[in-house]
């Protein structure tokens, strides 16, 4: 089966559900990355004396690498602006996923929650424009049956030891799986790909907050107890 995940920015996938995601592809199944920005606008560039565009160029192959450690079946990384999708006509940014949900024809499609962790706005932005496209194409492509929310939980958002987080209730989430410390050390190899960006990496804390469970939050269902794979429970073809 085929899931699709959509995040604004590189390195989202790896502070996120990387170990899930190569779980899924251990598992056989296709796993596909749309990255709407190249994350140039980091503050990192000053370090660097890079220009957005240098920056996202640089970013754009670090993800390279991101997606030969997790074994990603295909990676399609767009060039919207970085910290601008908030200025944006949000059909321009609903088309192209709109466009990658109708050529990928996926199984499941993974976004940020509505509070997008973090909070900041290219991810609620990112968040609504997944949403949209979904509930578009769904109405016209049989294969897309689910749409899933990337999220924490309450307890690890108080985990954070530098940045305010935002998790899920415990009744929010309707899907968690467990992960091995190979899939862990995955995702520990996939931020070790952003080469430019690890004083951030080491700043956040976000390695010692890699567990052994990913949850997630599914749109229009509610599952209790939760389910154990984003594909339970839907049709193959």
């Amino acid at each position: 089966m085929r899931i699709l995940y959509v995040f604004p920015h590189p390195d989202d996938e790896s502070y996120g559900p990387a170990r899930a995601m190569y779980k899924q592809r251990q598992n056989g199944h296709e796993v596909h990355l749309l990255t709407l920005t190249k994350g140039g606008a980091t503050r990192q560039r000053y370090k660097y004396g890079y220009s957005v565009e240098e920056m996202g160029d640089v970013r754009y192959q670090e993800m390279q690498c991101v997606a030969q450690v997790l074994d990603l079946s295909g990676l399609h990384v767009l060039d919207l602006p970085d910290s601008g999708l908030k200025e944006m006509d949000p059909r321009a940014i609903e088309a192209p996923v709109r466009d990658e949900i109708t050529r990928l024809q996926p199984h499941v499609i993974v976004a940020y929650a509505v509070n997008g962790i973090s909070g900041f706005h290219d991810h609620l932005v990112a968040h609504a424009a997944v949403k949209r496209a979904y509930v578009e194409v769904k109405e016209r492509v049989p294969t897309v049956q689910r749409l899933a929310f990337y999220t924490i939980t309450e307890a690890e958002a108080a985990q954070s030891p530098h940045f305010p987080l935002s998790g899920s209730e415990a009744p929010e989430i309707d899907c968690v799986i467990d992960v091995t410390e190979e899939e862990i050390e995955r995702a520990q190899r996939a931020l070790d790909c952003y080469v430019t960006y690890q004083d951030q990496i080491e700043r956040s804390g976000i390695r010692d907050m890699i567990g052994d469970r990913v949850v997630f939050e599914i749109y229009q269902e509610d599952h209790d107890p939760p389910l154990s794979d984003l594909f339970a429970g839907l049709r193959s073809s």
